[in-house]
């Protein structure tokens, strides 16, 4: 065909193919013994072939690019990121032969960038974490390539009635379990496009399962969802890579969340190490922010006489944070004291003290 569809049909057959040799990701079952009848399990996404939840995100935004005509062969593909979706959609770049461009903080990890310059991809470093958005815009249009920008598309790329999305795959392998619909499903925002995939995934299946929303220190979602303002902003980014943002990203609903927690950076902090020493391999810090979310939750359902499940993301490895997050001298630089929140959690999972 002389409009390029051959070309395009070609990526995502590629893309396709590339799905058909992935397996699905483990929900990890962690036996809380002190909390009898309460079952906590973890959807493992740092076993994706990106090593994070953002291979999934990365996938759909580029079928939705491609068959919307946005990226074609030769196309230069730009994102905006902290590191994880970067690494990501440098993969799916690489695998149509595109070149690919991250602009992203000058903070970001080490290990990301490695990851994303293993892919082929260039990092293209801003100082303040609040302008990628803007030099992304920029940079597309000077190069003449295509800004992916995930904070729009991340709800409208995915399909929320399914198709193995996340919430889908979860609900699958709870099948079995003695609590197959959760009382609650936990995770945190960046663009907004998990929390909006699972929260209308509940709906359109019409389950009783509950959407809480973690959020970090110097993000807007929590406020943005207990005011429905959508204008209120940060003058600084998080400190916790792939959520929290300083504005209200449009890919957030906040319609289909129904509860909000606000998470201290060091708790995120604790919490990933207390998880890390649980399960034996390290974890990011998301995943320590999701932690304390589900240890407040199960607290309170502990307190309700409640039985049940929670279920949270794993969102991506430690290892991608072993000169940051799990680096006792740059956490004491930052000034993050993580003992008194290591000792509260520590107690719950011991005691079931909250």
């Amino acid at each position: 065909m002389s409009d390029g569809r051959d070309w395009t049909y070609e990526a995502i057959r590629k893309i396709e193919a590339d799905f058909n040799r992935s397996a699905d990701t483990h929900l990890i079952r962690l036996e809380v013994p002190v909390l009898p009848g309460i079952t906590l399990y973890l959807k493992d996404e740092s076993t994706h072939a990106t090593g994070s939840l953002k291979h999934r995100l990365a996938r759909s935004l580029f079928l939705y690019a491609l068959c919307n005509g946005w990226v074609g062969e030769g196309t230069t593909v730009i994102e905006a990121s902290s590191g994880s979706t970067a690494v990501s959609e440098a993969y799916f770049a690489r695998l149509l032969g595109l070149r690919f461009i991250a602009v992203m903080p000058r903070g970001t990890s080490c290990e990301k960038v490695a990851q994303i310059e293993f892919y082929g991809g260039h990092c293209h470093f801003v100082d303040d974490p609040t302008t990628v958005v803007a030099e992304s815009r920029r940079l597309a249009a000077e190069v003449g390539g295509h800004f992916m920008d995930q904070f729009t598309y991340a709800e409208r790329a995915t399909d929320w009635r399914g198709n193995n999305n996340i919430a889908e795959s979860v609900f699958q392998q709870l099948a079995q379990e003695e609590h197959p619909v959760p009382e609650w499903i936990v995770c945190g925002a960046g663009t907004g496009g998990t929390s909006a995939t699972i929260g209308r995934y509940l709906r359109y299946r019409r389950h009783a399962t509950r959407l809480c929303v973690v959020d970090t220190e110097n993000s807007v979602f929590a406020e943005s969802w207990r005011t429905r303002d959508r204008t209120v902003t940060r003058s600084r980014g998080s400190a916790i890579e792939g959520i929290g943002r300083p504005r209200v990203e449009p890919s957030f609903v906040p319609e289909v969340i129904d509860h909000v927690i606000d998470v201290p950076d060091a708790a995120s902090f604790a919490a990933m190490r207390v998880l890390s020493r649980m399960i034996g391999r390290a974890v990011g810090g998301s995943t320590g922010t999701n932690l304390w979310g589900c240890a407040e939750l199960m607290a309170g359902m502990r307190r309700a006489g409640r039985g049940g499940s929670v279920v949270t993301l794993l969102c991506d490895s430690g290892e991608r944070y072993r000169n940051t997050y799990h680096d006792d001298a740059w956490l004491a630089a930052q000034g993050h004291d993580l003992a008194p929140w290591t000792a509260r959690l520590e107690r719950f999972f011991s005691a079931g003290e909250w």
